[in-house]
Parts: C-alpha cells; sequence; structure tokens
C-alpha cells in the first residue's frame, strides 16, 4: 500500500511525505490492529463508536515509545455518540453540521488537545451519502472556528463510486477545488481527507493529505455491529 502511495505522490510531483496513511480498521480485531502498528502503521480510521471503545481500552494496555496510536472517527456521526467520540478520538472527519460540531467542541475534555475536525463535502447526487452542501461550506467552516476545542483542519468528501480513473478524479478536483477557494479566503486548512482503496491514485493526484485505505490494507471486514447491540453514551 505504501509503494503505491509512494508512486501516485512520485507520479504527481509530490512528497510522499504530505501523505498520511489512516488505515480504515473498522471490522478488523484489536490483533490485527496491533500487527499493523508493529509494521508501522499509527494511524488508524473507525466508523462505530460501540465497536472501537474495546479495541481502543485493549491497544491502550500496549502503549510504548514510539506505538502511539492517532485514532480517526471517519463514520457517520450521530448527536448520541459525540461524547464517546470527543473524549477518545483525535480526529473526526465526517462533520456537516454545525450541532455536531458544538457538541464536539463542549464535550470534549481539557486535558486533552483540541479536536482535529474535518468538513464533509456532498460530492455528487447520491442521496444515500451525508455532507454538507458545497455553497454552504464557507459559512459553516467559520462557525466552527469559533468553537474554542476544535481545530478545524479541511474538507473531506465520500464520491460516487467510478471504475473510470478520469471519472474518479473529476469528482475529487471539486473537493480540491473548494478547499482551494475557501483558503483564498483565508480560511487556513491544511488537510484533504479523501481516496480509498479504489481510488487512492486519483485523491493523491488531487492533491488528498490523509487517504483512509480499508480493504486493500487488510482484507475484507467482517459485518459492523448489529443495530440491537448499539448503546447510548
Amino acid at each position: 500500500m505504501r509503494a503505491r502511495i509512494h508512486a501516485a505522490a512520485v507520479e504527481s510531483g509530490r512528497s510522499v511525505d504530505q501523505i498520511t496513511l489512516v488505515g480504515a480498521s473498522k471490522g478488523q480485531s484489536a490483533e490485527v490492529i496491533r500487527t499493523a502498528v508493529a509494521a508501522g502503521l499509527h494511524d488508524f480510521g473507525e466508523s462505530y463508536v460501540q465497536d472501537a471503545l474495546p479495541k481502543m481500552a485493549a491497544l491502550s494496555a500496549d502503549a510504548m515509545p514510539g506505538t502511539a496510536i492517532n485514532w480517526h472517527f471517519i463514520g457517520a456521526l450521530q448527536a448520541n455518540k459525540t461524547r464517546a467520540v470527543a473524549e477518545n478520538f483525535a480526529w473526526v472527519h465526517g462533520i456537516d453540521r454545525l450541532r455536531i460540531a458544538a457538541r464536539l467542541s463542549e464535550q470534549r475534555p481539557y486535558h486533552a488537545p483540541p479536536l482535529n475536525v474535518c468538513v464533509q463535502v456532498h460530492i455528487g447526487a447520491e442521496g444515500s451519502k451525508a455532507g454538507a452542501d458545497p455553497a454552504a461550506v464557507p459559512q459553516l467552516l467559520r462557525a466552527i472556528r469559533t468553537l474554542p476545542r476544535l481545530n478545524l483542519r479541511g474538507l473531506m468528501c465520500l464520491p460516487p463510486p467510478e471504475r473510470d480513473p478520469a471519472r474518479q478524479q473529476y469528482w475529487l478536483r471539486q473537493l480540491r477545488q473548494l478547499f482551494e477557494s475557501v483558503n483564498a479566503d483565508g480560511a487556513g486548512l491544511d488537510t484533504l481527507s479523501m481516496g480509498m482503496s479504489a481510488d487512492l491514485e486519483a485523491a493523491v493526484r488531487e492533491g488528498a493529505t490523509l487517504v483512509r485505505i480499508g480493504t486493500d490494507l487488510f482484507g475484507p471486514r467482517v459485518a459492523p455491529p448489529s443495530p440491537s447491540h448499539i448503546q447510548s453514551s
């Protein structure tokens, strides 16, 4: 996987050091993550709070110099899950409304550094996917920047699935252009969270700084937890 990132970076005239690999470890066991940490991976993305917390607790017992894990929440975030995310994660990639951002800021512990956050932008016409309308993003960014316990870092998207690299790049370019536009107006963002197993190369060409890779890194994942086992937090 790192070879794919390196090759895409070289092709794009970018430094591989500008790109962080986030292992999308949702559905994977603590043992699988432990093995990945031993291999040098330190950023992991989880989508289900109730699945992530036991793994985080198990892996925290392994804490040793050089093995620190940066936990990224990369799933859809419900209001009743914000406290657990604010207390346990270093990053949240999918903020699409101010209410969620405000709850995260209020619930972030004061002994912890500000929570790194990205605004999810709705790219494409898929009604099943979340994200802020691109036209509403500048106002949302300004509002989030006033929240004291958040560190606003960038934008994220889940583009429509495409097999054609040119079509992949077409969608991802829309996020990159929005990123450049808001930065031209002083947003000060430094992060583009985009790119998964199928469109990694297109994402790197369009300036991704965080790529979220699951299947091509870990193999098939197990089914998500049943809703009957989800507890409010």
